[in-house]
């Protein structure tokens, strides 16, 4: 028995969900699917936070369109009238309990983070609604339940929720394991979990890898399975490397390294209950069943010049706290970092010098940082100065630091291409070295890279 997360780049199109189906009813039952939103749903309910607020009169049209996206789907691969009819009621229904939550910030002007992850979490329900319904129609014994329903219980904080596994696993366990004897096809929506007080809280974007790793660890699947519409892991990104390669082994310490420095192809978090039950996690392409993914285990596979992969990311920026001796005077840093972190702002780095604190942001924080920041009374520093004009490259590698002179070929690829480092720091992790460029030299930074421990004959 298998836990598999379908993604919602594989739910794009009628004929890629057609897929899908194809290749759940060739599974076989007995296994659990945790399902995203169909491809752009989510994005369509946030967006819909600002329609209520704007104009009341947009939310029955927004309601339309998300019926009417799902519909389309549901009239091309399901044949009868009976069981489309029963589906536009189902949705129907579910749509008129999200249209209240619209309603409700409509009236009181106010998007509060309860109402945000309520409404975010509908896309992933609807969903299943329609995948079960279509199943159900090729004469298959499918089901759906929720999270709330089976108790899957997180820590009640709202956008990034983290679940109570050792509440989690004995509820899970009695709900879905009679189920899955009975060779049913199971299917849960992703993305969300309830609190003790019964509230629906979500795991951030992205979550639904997380939350089916959750579910996996649960009920003890054999594995868990990440199905994609890529192959798995590569050596780099390749729309900027045309020969980047398949990884197909990697440690979870790799995996979830790739994940939170840039590579899309997991949630950074999904790695964590799998690693306390050595959980292997395999993710395979959709669109090439056959091929052999990539593989996440306890242990990776060391490579020969120790590197695995060259990620990056773009969405980072810097906040720069110059002032006399703000790196060595006591009580300054943790001052800076609990304004931000207590008003939601992640810190993905922090580097310090006797005269300067650089905070390495989410490109989207660096304004609110810098607002924070600002509003400090005494302030402890002599001024601020905002970067934007950066992006993040990352080399990840288990042994990466027993090997000998990796960052110094690393930075002498960099620099043969014409590129300056902009920041450098080795962080906490042993399998992660990472620094920054200019966003114009990334394209060049990450081909001197790959082509130096990739495509040379010590690589080999």
């Amino acid at each position: 028995m298998k836990v598999i997360k379908i993604g919602g780049g594989c739910l794009k199109g009628v004929k890629n969900i057609e897929l899908i189906l194809d290749l759940v009813e060739g599974q076989g039952g007995g296994h659990v699917y945790v399902v995203s939103a169909l491809h752009g749903v989510t994005d369509m309910l946030v967006q819909g936070l600002s329609l209520a607020l704007d104009d009341e009169s947009r939310i029955s049209p927004l309601m339309g369109r998300l019926k009417n996206k799902h519909m389309l789907v549901a009239r091309k691969l399901i044949s009868k009238p009976e069981d489309l009819r029963r589906l536009s009621r189902d949705l129907s229904m579910a749509l008129s309990n999200l249209e209240r939550f619209y309603y409700g910030l409509s009236f009181t002007r106010e998007i509060t983070p309860r109402t945000r992850d309520m409404i975010a979490s509908f896309g992933e329900r609807l969903c299943v609604t329609l995948l079960v319904s279509i199943l159900r129609g090729r004469g298959l014994r499918a089901a759906s339940r929720w999270p709330e329903e089976i108790g899957l219980i997180t820590d009640g904080r709202y956008g990034d929720a983290t679940a109570n596994l050792r509440r989690t696993a004995p509820n899970l366990q009695k709900a879905l394991r009679p189920m899955l004897e009975q060779r049913m096809y199971l299917f849960i929506p992703g993305f969300y979990g309830v609190s003790d007080a019964g509230e629906i809280t979500t795991f951030g974007r992205g979550g639904t890898d997380y939350s089916a790793a959750v579910v996996a660890v649960a009920i003890e699947a054999d594995h868990l399975e990440i199905w994609k519409d890529v192959d798995g892991f590569m050596s780099a990104d390749p729309k900027f490397v045309g020969d980047a390669r398949l990884i197909p082994v990697l440690s979870y310490e790799e995996a979830a390294e790739l994940a939170y420095f840039g590579a899309k192809i997991l949630h950074p978090r999904t790695m964590e209950p799998a690693r306390r039950r050595g959980m292997e996690i395999v993710i395979k392409n959709t669109l090439d069943p056959e091929a052999p993914g990539s593989t996440i285990k306890a242990r990776g596979r060391r490579t020969a010049g120790a590197v695995k992969s060259v990620s990056h990311d773009t969405d980072v920026g810097l906040i720069k706290i110059h002032g006399s001796g703000v790196g060595a005077r006591p009580g300054i840093l943790a001052e800076i970092t609990g304004r931000l972190s207590g008003n939601a702002i992640n810190i993905k780095s922090v580097v310090t010098s006797q005269t300067c604190i650089t905070l390495l942001l989410a490109r989207d924080d660096v304004e609110a940082g810098l607002r924070l920041l600002k509003s400090l009374t005494p302030k402890p520093f002599r001024r601020l100065e905002q970067v934007e004009n950066v992006a993040l490259v990352c080399i990840v590698g288990e042994g990466l630091y027993q090997h000998k002179g990796i960052a110094a070929r690393c930075f002498t690829a960099v620099a043969d291409s014409s590129v300056n480092v902009e920041m450098i720091s080795f962080g906490p992790s042993e399998v992660a070295l990472y620094f920054l460029v200019r966003r114009q030299d990334l394209d060049k930074a990450l081909k001197a890279i790959h082509g130096s421990f990739f495509n040379s004959k010590a690589s080999d």
